[in-house]
């Protein structure tokens, strides 16, 4: 009887740890097999332990340089989709003009629409316009899918802006400049944080949109689902290994600033 009032109180909490563990075995996985030393040339069966990939990460051809363009392009992709959607949430929340309904509605419309469908019109658009499809047909890509969720994460966040502290700026007479930089900006910047690293992480791990507007462009998403078609190298492992740690060391520091904050203001 208490295992069954204390599985009733940490129900809730039980469901959380197993969902998360659930989420978490493929990068388990991938990390175990980056310590693989496979005998053929798909690392899909443990042999032995081995360090070798670590070592030399760029050991296999291209891949590294696959890598760089994906970083590229990830980078440009993500300043580019949060400049504009960062002014297109302002203007949607603090302004009042003609459809402003309907262009609401249609930032949904890339979030909602397969990425299929996406990837065809954008190819397309570039095929009449004659573009060459290469890395600036990626980037305008990735842009343009990215903005929806920058312009999501930034909408809600000032949308929960108090604006009697713009307010109170202004009566302190501080120009529109000081007041949109020392008082704005702040309160938006976790809203903009966000949809920067969402942008970043959707623009990285992108294969559909890319593949159909990469022309002769390899991306790493596009090395690693050619490579699995001849053999998957372990540095593959490592390199996706490398990324996951990154990206949580960044959460981690991300939580650790902002509650050192808030303890400060406490």
């Amino acid at each position: 009887m208490a295992f069954v009032n204390w599985l009733k109180r940490h129900l809730v909490v039980i469901a959380g740890l197993l969902t998360l563990g659930y989420l978490l075995l493929p990068n388990v996985i991938v990390t175990v097999f980056s310590f693989n030393k496979p005998k053929g040339r798909f690392n899909y069966q443990w042999q032995a332990f081995s360090t070798d990939a670590w070592k030399d990460p760029c050991g296999v051809a291209d891949m590294c340089g696959s890598l760089a363009i994906s970083l590229q392009i990830a980078v440009w992709a993500t300043i580019g989709a949060t400049v504009l959607g960062t002014m297109i949430a302002f203007a949607l929340v603090r302004y009042r003009f003609r459809a402003r309904g309907t262009v609401s509605s249609l930032i949904f419309l890339p979030m909602a629409m397969p990425e299929v469908v996406m990837a065809a019109s954008l190819l397309t658009l570039f095929l009449n316009m004659g573009a060459q499809l290469g890395f600036w047909t990626i980037l305008i890509s990735h842009i343009m899918f990215c903005l929806s969720f920058v312009v999501v994460a930034v909408k809600a966040r000032v949308m929960s802006m108090d604006p009697r502290l713009e307010q109170a700026a202004q009566d302190l007479y501080a120009g529109p400049v000081q007041t949109f930089l020392r008082v704005t900006l702040p309160i938006a910047a976790p809203g903009i944080a966000a949809g920067a690293m969402l942008a970043f992480a959707l623009s990285f791990d992108d294969f559909i949109i890319t593949n159909f507007n990469a022309g002769s462009t390899v991306t790493f998403p596009m090395f690693v689902w050619g490579s699995a078609q001849r053999g998957t190298p372990v540095q593959i492992n490592v390199i996706g290994t490398a990324m996951f740690v990154i990206a949580v060391l960044f959460v981690l520091v991300s939580m650790a600033v902002s509650n050192r904050r808030t303890r400060q203001k406490a």
